[in-house]
């Protein structure tokens, strides 16, 4: 049986690798295997985070604040993204009083993004403009990325319009 399984699995490669199609992969990457292209996302940053499953606060916050359009649209946008987790760090009054606040909200928000894409492999130290008009403070060490007190948990989560860096704690603007 599982040479059966291995001769099924290398039909399968070959058939792919020779009709030049685009491979679909579990990580939301579409593959271009005929032209050994790197990997293209095939969905936003907004339906991407939304299928990773740890960002409905940062969803919910999204809408709250009308900024869905404006991370469907083209872009590109590097998003340095809190998980429902580092949400949860801010007292509950705290942010419900944030999510009722529009204008604050935006604020917060749009402080998390940064216009145009930047990779892991292209960050630097220092410091990154952010859409909100303040700026972020990046650090680089053996142990890691921070993003002002935040630590990067999770690179590159590629999307057709831009990058999500996966970050432990919101991050709050002047």
């Amino acid at each position: 049986m599982f040479k059966f399984k291995s001769v099924l699995a290398s039909a399968v490669a070959v058939a792919v690798l020779a009709s030049g199609t685009y491979v679909v992969a579990a990580d939301n990457m579409q593959y271009n295997m005929k032209a050994g292209t790197a990997p293209m996302a095939k969905s936003d940053i907004v339906d991407t985070a939304v299928g990773a499953g740890q960002f409905t606060t940062l969803a919910k916050a999204l809408t709250a604040a009308g900024l869905i359009d404006t991370l469907k649209g083209p872009g590109p946008f590097t998003v340095f993204a809190p998980t429902d987790a580092a949400f949860a760090k801010i007292p509950p009054a705290q942010l419900n009083a944030l999510l009722a606040d529009k204008a604050a909200l935006t604020k917060v928000l749009t402080y998390h993004v940064v216009s145009g894409e930047i990779v892991a492999a292209d960050v630097k130290a220092g410091q990154v403009k952010t859409v909100e008009g303040q700026s972020l403070t990046i650090t680089t060490s053996p142990m890691g990325v921070k993003v002002n007190n935040a630590n990067v948990i999770k690179t590159d989560v590629m999307a057709s319009n831009g990058v999500i860096h996966v970050i432990d704690t919101v991050v709050l603007p002047n």
